[in-house]
């Protein structure tokens, strides 16, 4: 995953990147190549059923918010799996706009 570090820098530095993730997880929703843009987000804006950037086990992944509790979020893919439950510090940014 080479844009991560890119991405990690650009939200940084200015708030927003542009990405073109590669992948099946998040089809029907994001399709592998898509132009996908993504703005940092404060933890009191993430909503269920956000797109988001995340930290997981070490990795990035853009996935979908399925539950809020107080410090955490449940986050899953577009296809039904569920990964599990990460801090809400983990929430890296929200997918704002998603174009070929």
């Amino acid at each position: 995953m080479g844009w991560v570090k890119d991405a990690l820098k650009e939200l940084s530095k200015n708030g927003s990147c542009q990405i073109r993730p590669q992948g099946g997880s998040m089809r029907g929703r994001i399709e592998s190549g898509q132009l996908v843009t993504i703005e940092k987000i404060k933890p009191e804006e993430i909503k269920i059923e956000d797109a988001a950037l995340v930290k997981w086990k070490g990795n990035y992944l853009l996935h979908i918010i399925k539950e809020i509790n107080e410090n955490e979020v449940l986050i899953g893919n577009n296809l039904g799996k569920i990964n599990g439950w990460i801090p809400i510090r983990d929430v890296i940014g929200k997918v704002v706009k998603v174009e070929d």
